[in-house]
């Protein structure tokens, strides 16, 4: 196991920082201040702040790690702990399948009380049970070591997509489209079963 987690700390997560950092420095207006809900180590912050000059981000989770890479605060997993309107964006990476359904609605009520206009999500896709098992063990892999509460909670497109229009939430983007692994790799761990999306909050400026 302890081999597993090392060749999945160098080839699965330094990479999977790079992309999805890419993918959603793009996706973020010019100089904008984000919150980073249930940021880890920061590292995906990190990056984008580097090479995004201009963008800054808080960051904060239910637990501290050892460190972290930006600003950080905890806070309870379900209240938000800043005024309305403090954040141009509010950012969720591979956070919302670890809380349970009524904590995945308010927690996007939450970020879209926040931000002045965008919610990005990054979150996973599951259509048959073969999905399914694949995300548990990368889950498993990925999270578990690091004392992350896995309770197994994806969703399926349809759910995401009716969820967003509950919550008046418009989807700019929604990519299935990441490079998150290796080769091969890609067959096996990739193939739809991640997402980001970028959503408006309704009524708001683009």
């Amino acid at each position: 196991m302890e081999l597993l987690r090392r060749l999945h700390h160098r080839y699965v997560f330094l990479r999977r920082v790079r992309v999805l950092a890419d993918e959603i420095s793009g996706r973020l207006p010019a100089d904008a201040r984000v919150l980073d809900v249930g940021c880890g180590d920061g590292s995906v912050s990190r990056r984008i702040m580097d090479t995004k000059p201009g963008t800054s981000f808080q960051g904060i989770d239910v637990m501290a790690r050892p460190a972290c890479a930006i600003p950080f605060q905890e806070f309870d997993g379900r209240q938000i702990p800043f005024p309305s309107g403090s954040f141009d964006a509010v950012q969720l990476i591979d956070v919302l399948h670890h809380v349970p359904d009524e904590v995945i609605v308010e927690l996007l009520r939450e970020a879209a009380r926040v931000s002045g206009a965008h919610v990005v999500i990054k979150d996973h896709l599951w259509v048959t049970r073969a999905d399914f098992l694949t995300l548990k063990l990368m889950d498993c892999v990925g999270n578990a070591p690091h004392g992350v509460e896995v309770v197994y909670n994806y969703k399926t497109e349809t759910f995401w997509r009716d969820l967003f229009r509950d919550l008046e939430l418009d989807v700019v983007s929604m990519s299935t489209r990441l490079p998150l692994y290796p080769g091969i790799f890609q067959l096996l761990f990739g193939r739809g079963l991640h997402f980001v999306a970028v959503l408006r909050v309704k009524d708001r400026p683009a």
